[in-house]
């Protein structure tokens, strides 16, 4: 790895913890330069400004992230089990999805959970599950993806209602995993 190479690597990793935390607004280009041990400067000239790092830090986590949890339409169950695995494993990038969502906008075109093709890919892929087996009684394949998608992720540090009561011991990641894949596997 070249000089150049390593110093971007230290740059996006200081980046991904800094945005995670703090979104876009709350970021600091200061904060992640010192993080890295990098130039500031080094940060312009690599990513043109703080958009377009975090457009990168974006990608990198949230985009090719997802891409390592392969769609199964065929077995919803597993793949929402999965997910919340990947969640589990990669807290930041539902933070920085979210980050995304809040400041700029609900717009689905970057949103690699929902965007197109992706989406559309796997509405085509599930429709056609639907089509195999009979259907899904009640629920387009737009809305069970919606559905499936909201249950694996139903514990994550995002999703106020996951906070326990004051009291109340949280669950363990193993019965978070259990419980999304038996709702999946009841919504079907």
């Amino acid at each position: 790895m070249s000089r150049a190479e390593a110093t971007k690597a230290r740059i996006l990793q200081a980046a991904t913890e800094e945005f995670a935390a703090h979104g876009i607004a709350g970021a600091r280009v200061d904060r992640i330069a010192a993080a890295a041990s990098a130039n500031k400067n080094l940060i312009y000239v690599y990513y043109g400004n703080k958009d377009g790092l975090f457009d990168a830090v974006f990608d990198a986590h949230v985009g090719r992230g997802l891409g390592m949890v392969p769609f199964t339409p065929d077995d919803l169950p597993d793949y929402a089990g999965r997910l919340f695995d990947f969640y589990e494993r990669h807290p930041e990038v539902l933070r920085l999805a979210t980050w995304h969502r809040l400041e700029r906008g609900t717009g689905t075109e970057r949103d690699p959970a929902i965007a197109a093709p992706t989406r559309q890919e796997k509405l085509a892929a599930l429709a056609s599950v639907q089509r195999e087996r009979g259907g899904t009684p009640g629920f387009t394949p737009a809305t069970l993806l919606t559905l499936v998608l909201a249950i694996a992720s139903a514990w994550s540090p995002t999703n106020a209602a996951s906070v326990p009561a004051a009291g109340v011991l949280a669950r363990s990641p193993e019965e978070c995993r259990e419980a999304i894949v038996e709702a999946v596997r009841r919504l079907l």
